[in-house]
C-alpha cells in the first residue's frame, strides 16, 4: 500500500515510524518538509522522497493520504483532486489512535482498556446507527451506562446527534457544537469509517465538554493570567487611562484619572463620554464618529477645570467599532518634566557627548565626505580641527568622533573660547592652585584640560582666543602637560583634542591674529563641514528631522511639509545654515494651530534676504587693495570660472585645478563660493 505524507510536524514524524514498521506499506513522498523540519533526518536515513508540493503527486498510484496539520485550504484541495478510491486520513483521527500504534506489540485485547483511559469521549456506530463501542468518557459527559448503550440506536443515547448524517453524507464535521440533554455543550468531531475496499462500515464521534475546553484553552494561553494583568497594569499606571464602549458610555477608569479629574468610578462608569469635560469637546465622541485616533487634544477636564492633552484611539475588534481608550496628560506634570529633563542634559551635556554618526543627518555627498573623514579620524589620537561656517554642526561632529573612539567611556568637556573671559580663561582652562590669586578657592581647582584627562576636550570658536592664551595652549599641546597657575609642577595629561572654528585661519596668520605653529599644531586633521547651502540635497530629510523635535518639544503632531512650503526653504541661502533651519521650523510650529498636521507656505516666517544680495556683500571691495588682496580675488574669480564651467562639481573641479577636494572644500569656504 503506497502513502503519501502531507506535513512535517512531530505528528508526521511519529506516523513515518509507525508505518516503517508495517512492511506491506511504503510512504512515496513527504510534502511540506523544510530544510530544518522535525522530519528531515529520518526521511533521509529511510530514502524517503521530500517536496514542498502536493499537486503533482496526486496523480500517483495511492492509497492513503495521511494530512497532518489539519490545513483545510489542503484537506478541500486533496479531497477536490485526489483519485476516488484513494483514502484520507486526516490530523484529527490520527492523534486518536496515535495511541494504539505506538508500540509496536499491542494486542487488540488492549484496545478496549486504552480507548477507556483516553480523555475525550468516544462513541463508534455501524452503518446502522447501532451503537458498537462507547467508552468510559463518553459515559460520564453523555450520562449514560457504556454497557446499556451497547447495541442500542444512537438516537437512544443522543437524541440530536449528527451521527446519521455523518452516514448519509459521509463527509466529516469537525469542531462542532452540541447541547445534550442533561444541559452540557460539548465540542464534536463526526468521522465516517471507510473500509480498504471503499466501504462505509459505520462512523464515530470525538468529543469533550467544552468547559473543558475552555479551561484547556485559558491553561495554554495564559488568558487568565493576561487579563489579571491587564487590569493590574492598568490600575498601577500613573496615565490616567479612560475606556468608553461603542455607544461613548464609561467602561473602565483607574485611579491616575481619579487623581487628575476629580472624578470617581461612580460618577464615570456607565455615564455619557461628555461627563468629565469641563471646556472643549469630548474627543471619544469623535474618535468613535471617525474611528480615527485622536492626538495632542488640549481640554480642560473635572470640577477643577484641570488643563490636559489628550491621545484618544479607537477600539476595532475583527473589523467592528467596539469602543475608544484614551491617555490622559496633566500639562503641569509635563512642564514640570520637561524642566527637570532640560536641567539633566545640560548636566549630561557638559560631561558626556551626546551624539554620535548616527545622528547626523545627511546622504549628500558633499555631508559624506565630511563623515568619513570624521570616522578616520576618531580612530586616531591626531589633533582635529573642524571648519565650516557657523550652524553647520561642528559640535554635532565633536560628540560624534569621542564616542566613535576609545575614549567614549570616559569625560567629554566643551569650552566654548569666546564665552569665557579672558582674565578668567586660563584659570578655567588649566586649573590653579591655592593662593594663586585673590578669590582663588582653598586647596586650588582643577582645570578643565585636567577634567578631561582620559578623555576628549572639545575647543569650540578656537579662532578667538588671544595670541597670549595661543601660546600656552600651544605648550599643552606639544608637552601633553599642564601648569596650573600659581603652580610650577607639571601635570601629565592623556587628552584627546578636538578644536572648532568659522575664522578663516589661513587669513588672521596673514593678519598676524593667529600663531602660525599653533595652526600646525591644530591642523594635523582638519574636516570641513558643508554648509546647507552646499547640501541642499539633505533639505527634506532636515526638516522631518526637526519635525519630530519640534513635536516632541511642544506637544505637536505634525507629520508633513507641503511641497511650496519646501520649495520656498530651497530658494533660501541659509546664511545661518542648520541652527537657522531648526528655528525656522520650530516658529512655524509654534504658530500652527493644534490640530493641523502639514506646515503650508503660509507658516514659514518671512524669508527675503535673497541669494543675490548675500553674493554681492562676498564681492564688495575697496580701491586701496594690498598685493594678497588682489591675488586673491583672481583666485576667487579663477576657481568660480572652473566651478562654474564644471557645473559645480567639486570632485571634477579639483582634478582640473589639481588640487585636492579637501583644499578645494577649504576655497570654496573661504571665498563664499557656495551654489
Amino acid at each position: 500500500m503506497n502513502v503519501l505524507i502531507v506535513g512535517a510536524n512531530k505528528l508526521a514524524y511519529d506516523y513515518i515510524r509507525i508505518i516503517a514498521n508495517f512492511p506491506t506499506m511504503k510512504i512515496i513522498a513527504i510534502i511540506d518538509a523544510g530544510k530544518q523540519s522535525v522530519v528531515d533526518e529520518l526521511a533521509k536515513s529511510l530514502q524517503i522522497k521530500q517536496d514542498d508540493k502536493v499537486e503533482k503527486w496526486l496523480d500517483e498510484k495511492l492509497d492513503y493520504i495521511i494530512e497532518t496539520n489539519d490545513d483545510e485550504k489542503v484537506i478541500k484541495y486533496i479531497n477536490e483532486h485526489k483519485q476516488e478510491k484513494t483514502i484520507l486520513i486526516q490530523a484529527s483521527i490520527l492523534r486518536t489512535i496515535k495511541p494504539l500504534l505506538i508500540e509496536r506489540n499491542i494486542q487488540f485485547n488492549n484496545l478496549e482498556l486504552i480507548l477507556n483511559n483516553i480523555r475525550d469521549g468516544l462513541i463508534v456506530v455501524n452503518n446502522e446507527e447501532i451503537v458498537q463501542f462507547m467508552n468510559k468518557a463518553a459515559s460520564e459527559i453523555t450520562g449514560v451506562n457504556k454497557d446499556s448503550a451497547t447495541g442500542e440506536h444512537i438516537k437512544h443515547i443522543v437524541k440530536n446527534t449528527r451521527l446519521p448524517k455523518v452516514l448519509q453524507n459521509q463527509k466529516k464535521e469537525v469542531n462542532q457544537k452540541l447541547t445534550l440533554e442533561n444541559g452540557k455543550q460539548i465540542i464534536t468531531t463526526r468521522i465516517p469509517l471507510i473500509n480498504d475496499k471503499h466501504h462505509l462500515i459505520g462512523a464515530f464521534a470525538i468529543f469533550k465538554d467544552s468547559n473543558e475546553v475552555i479551561s484547556l484553552a485559558e491553561e495554554n494561553t495564559d488568558l487568565k493570567e493576561i487579563k489579571t494583568m491587564l487590569e493590574a497594569i492598568i490600575h498601577s499606571s500613573d496615565e490616567a487611562i479612560s475606556v468608553v464602549d461603542e455607544d461613548g458610555n464609561g467602561l473602565i477608569i483607574n485611579p491616575a484619572y481619579t487623581r487628575i479629574t476629580g472624578l470617581t468610578e461612580k460618577e464615570v462608569i456607565g455615564k455619557p463620554a461628555t461627563v468629565d469635560i469641563s471646556e472643549g469637546e469630548s474627543m471619544h465622541l469623535q474618535v468613535l464618529q471617525t474611528r480615527r485616533p485622536v492626538r495632542g487634544a488640549k481640554m480642560k477636564v473635572g470640577p477643577f477645570k484641570k488643563e490636559v492633552i489628550v491621545n484618544v484611539a479607537p477600539i476595532i475588534v475583527a473589523g467592528k467599532l467596539k469602543g475608544s481608550v484614551a491617555v490622559i496628560h496633566d500639562i503641569s506634570e509635563i512642564q514640570q518634566l520637561t524642566t527637570e529633563l532640560k536641567r539633566a542634559k545640560q548636566i549630561i551635556r557638559n560631561l558626556e557627548a551626546t551624539y554620535t554618526f548616527d545622528d547626523i543627518i545627511g546622504t549628500s555627498s558633499e555631508m559624506m565626505i565630511a563623515i568619513e573623514q570624521a570616522k578616520i579620524g576618531a580612530k586616531t589620537p591626531a589633533t582635529v580641527l573642524l571648519r565650516g561656517a557657523s550652524g553647520t554642526g561642528k559640535e554635532l561632529f565633536a560628540h560624534a568622533i569621542h564616542n566613535e573612539s576609545d575614549r567614549k567611556h570616559n569625560k567629554f568637556i566643551r569650552v566654548n573660547c569666546a564665552a569665557i573671559a579672558e582674565s578668567v580663561l586660563e584659570s578655567e582652562l588649566f586649573g590653579y592652585e591655592e593662593g594663586a590669586f585673590t578669590g582663588a578657592k582653598a586647596g586650588g581647582k582643577k582645570g578643565l584640560f585636567e577634567e578631561a584627562n582620559l578623555g576628549s576636550i572639545f575647543l569650540d570658536e578656537i579662532g578667538e582666543l588671544s595670541l597670549a592664551m595661543q601660546a600656552k595652549l600651544l605648550r599643552v599641546l606639544q608637552e601633553k602637560e599642564v601648569v596650573r597657575v600659581g603652580g610650577t609642577t607639571p601635570i601629565p595629561l592623556d587628552i584627546r583634542v578636538i578644536t572648532a572654528t568659522n575664522v578663516n585661519l589661513e587669513k588672521a596668520i596673514t593678519n598676524k591674529t593667529f600663531r602660525e605653529d599653533l595652526y600646525y599644531r591644530l591642523n594635523r586633521l582638519p574636516i570641513y563641514i558643508p554648509s546647507l547651502q552646499e547640501r541642499m540635497n539633505d533639505l527634506p530629510s532636515l526638516v522631518y528631522h526637526m519635525i519630530a523635535k519640534v513635536n516632541q518639544l511642544y506637544g505637536r503632531n505634525i507629520t508633513s511639509i507641503s511641497t511650496t512650503a519646501l520649495e520656498k526653504l530651497r530658494q533660501y541661502h541659509w546664511p545661518g545654515n542648520i541652527r537657522e533651519l531648526e528655528n525656522v521650523i520650530g516658529r512655524a510650529a509654534i504658530f500652527m494651530d493644534v490640530t493641523e498636521e502639514e506646515i503650508h507656505f503660509k507658516h514659514l516666517p518671512d524669508l527675503q534676504l535673497k541669494r543675490e544680495k548675500a553674493e554681492a556683500n562676498l564681492r564688495q571691495t575697496t580701491t586701496n587693495r594690498t598685493l594678497q588682496d588682489a591675488m586673491d580675488q583672481y583666485e576667487r574669480e579663477y576657481i568660480a570660472h572652473v566651478y562654474k564651467e564644471n557645473d559645480h562639481n567639486k570632485t571634477a573641479t579639483a582634478k582640473q585645478l589639481n588640487i585636492s577636494v579637501r583644499n578645494l572644500y577649504y576655497k570654496i569656504e573661504k571665498y563664499g563660493l557656495d551654489r
